[in-house]
């Protein structure tokens, strides 16, 4: 319990939970990488993961394409596009996780608008992606003001709860995210949407400051988060470190290179170092 009287909810712990342990008792720091799944293939995305994973990756956010990506900037948006356009459902992600969890332990996070999950079935979307192998739920544009609705059918199925928190949250949203989070909390660097930016916010460490007073859940830390040099800065202050933009940006660039996961596994690598560092 913290010293405002809000405990961590108590679930069995997940793949999500452990990593953070892991990670938190060799004093290291998180790496999680976001990729649209199906971008540029359902095939492709099983090996991007791979070499993300070998670049030293700790945790995937695998990201459902959505035809209206409100919270993401031009990078992602241009990807949820071709995703699409190459036939990527929330049902073929799930079975595109299941690949994964055949050849990887590595934790993975379901990072989605909550109208593909609506659509699926919500019940039958949790079923099915414990089934696949998938550790938690993002659902970015889930209020948290109305989890309660959603988070009682995930947990129950096991999975995490991850929400955002963004420098603009009053002390009093940011119990509520804290209190409807598990595994950790995901903290928003600055406002608006994803995206490669050349500094890191000076809104960021008032926000993991204020956060800490209120959880005891590791603190991860994306939006804007594009180089070493930014993940390092990041590290400094959170549990883990969020890129996004930068790895689906690599992969546009590089489409129809046979070295695409060559050049994204040594991408990871170098951040995962800095972090180090």
């Amino acid at each position: 319990m913290t010293s405002t009287g809000i405990t961590s909810p108590n679930l069995t712990k997940t793949r999500i939970s452990r990593l953070f342990e892991r990670l938190r008792a060799r004093g290291e720091r998180a790496l999680i990488a976001y990729l649209t799944a199906g971008d540029p293939s359902l095939d492709r995305t099983v090996s991007l993961v791979e070499a993300l994973e070998r670049g030293g990756a700790d945790l995937i956010e695998l990201g459902v394409p959505f035809s209206d990506p409100i919270a993401d900037g031009p990078v992602i948006q241009r990807a949820c596009q071709r995703a699409l356009q190459a036939g990527t459902s929330l049902a073929r992600v799930f079975d595109v996780a299941r690949r994964i969890r055949q050849r990887s332990e590595i934790p993975l996070l379901l990072f989605s608008y909550l109208n593909p999950v609506l659509r699926y079935g919500f019940e039958a979307a949790a079923r099915d992606a414990v089934a696949a192998g998938v550790d938690g739920f993002l659902l970015t544009d889930l209020s948290v003001e109305e989890a309660s609705a959603y988070t009682p059918i995930l947990r129950s199925a096991g999975l995490d709860t991850v929400f955002l928190a963004a420098p603009t949250s009053t002390d009093a949203r940011l119990r509520l995210v804290a209190q409807h989070c598990t595994g950790f909390v995901y903290l928003v660097s600055r406002t608006g949407v994803t995206g490669e930016r050349d500094a890191l916010s000076g809104q960021l460490e008032p926000l993991v400051q204020r956060l800490r007073r209120v959880t005891t859940l590791p603190l991860a830390v994306g939006f804007g988060i594009a180089r070493p040099d930014q993940a390092a800065a990041a590290a400094r202050l959170a549990d883990g470190v969020v890129v996004g933009s930068a790895f689906v940006r690599l992969i546009e660039e590089s489409e129809g290179c046979p070295d695409l996961e060559r050049r994204l596994e040594e991408f990871a690598r170098q951040l995962k170092q800095a972090m180090a560092g």
